[in-house]
């Protein structure tokens, strides 16, 4: 009963490897491409993520030599220079993306984006205006409310801040943002609130902390709020907060916040030391 058996597993070799022989050399070339594919787009990821970015820059204009035609290595190249700090560089790199016969509405909002960091704050809104209002994203409305910002269209701004802040999980930022806008306009108290709300989201965001002290500090408020605190950024919002007090001529009060915050920093403290005898000489 055994013989059969063991004839049956070389008859069933046989077929693989005629069925192996029968596969087109073009289908084997299909498949080795579309493994290269994959590997290129982790790649890419890669490289949009955790690479250098001035590597990645690198990388993705070789592979713009080789394939000149390839949008996603266009976005590549433009997100690249955008993490580098080469905004002026990533304008044209979106330019190049947004004529492109596949572009989409998402690649003109990261053009005016590259626009804003290169302070081209008229043709970024230009930009802006041309997307379809069907186009509702957080990046969009977050710079729209920028642009409206910089034109003190303080409607405008609060308008798309509110549903910027709508449409993210993570509204930190934005929320600082407009925080700040409201602190250049003098709103202080909602500026405060939104601070707050920014540092309830990410509680270890500085910016956020260092705005909520400026905005209580210019409603003569000088006791540090209740919030998480290193000793390091304790003696930093003390130096704030003594800074803004002699702004407004409140000299004592400044001069007793730099000496805590020289005496609250665990290592040499050489801005606030600066300030404190520039503010003794003035007084002699």
């Amino acid at each position: 009963m055994r013989h059969p058996i063991r004839f049956l597993i070389p008859v069933a070799g046989l077929i693989a490897l005629v069925a192996c022989d029968s596969t087109s050399d073009a289908e084997v070339s299909r498949a080795l491409q579309d493994v290269n594919v994959v590997d290129e787009s982790n790649l890419n990821d890669v490289m949009l993520t955790v690479a250098d970015p001035n590597e990645a820059v690198a990388y993705f204009q070789r592979s713009l030599a080789d394939n000149p035609d390839r949008i996603d290595l266009m976005r590549g190249l433009g997100l690249s220079m955008i993490r580098a700090g080469r905004p002026t560089e990533a304008i044209p790199a979106w330019q190049n993306v947004v004529a492109h016969p596949e572009a989409t509405p998402s690649d003109s909002v990261e053009l005016a984006d590259a626009l804003i960091r290169a302070n081209r704050w008229d043709e970024a809104e230009a930009v802006l205006d041309s997307v379809p209002p069907t186009h509702e994203t957080f990046k969009r409305y977050r710079l729209e409310a920028m642009v409206a910002d910089s034109n003190e269209e303080w409607g405008n701004a609060d308008s798309f801040y509110e549903i910027a802040v709508g449409l993210t999980t993570t509204p930190a930022g934005v929320l600082n943002n407009w925080g700040f806008s409201k602190l250049t306009r003098g709103d202080y108290r909602d500026a405060e609130r939104l601070f707050t709300d920014a540092l309830r989201h990410e509680p270890n965001l500085f910016t956020a902390k260092n705005n909520l002290v400026l905005a209580r500090g210019a409603q003569r408020n000088y006791d540090l709020p209740v919030i998480a605190m290193t000793q390091i950024e304790r003696a930093q919002l003390l130096y704030t907060l003594a800074l803004t007090a002699i702004k407004q001529s409140d000299l004592t009060i400044g001069k007793g916040l730099l000496q805590e915050a020289i005496e609250t920093h665990p290592q040499h403290f050489e801005e606030a030391v600066r300030a404190l005898r520039a503010l003794e000489d003035d007084a002699t």
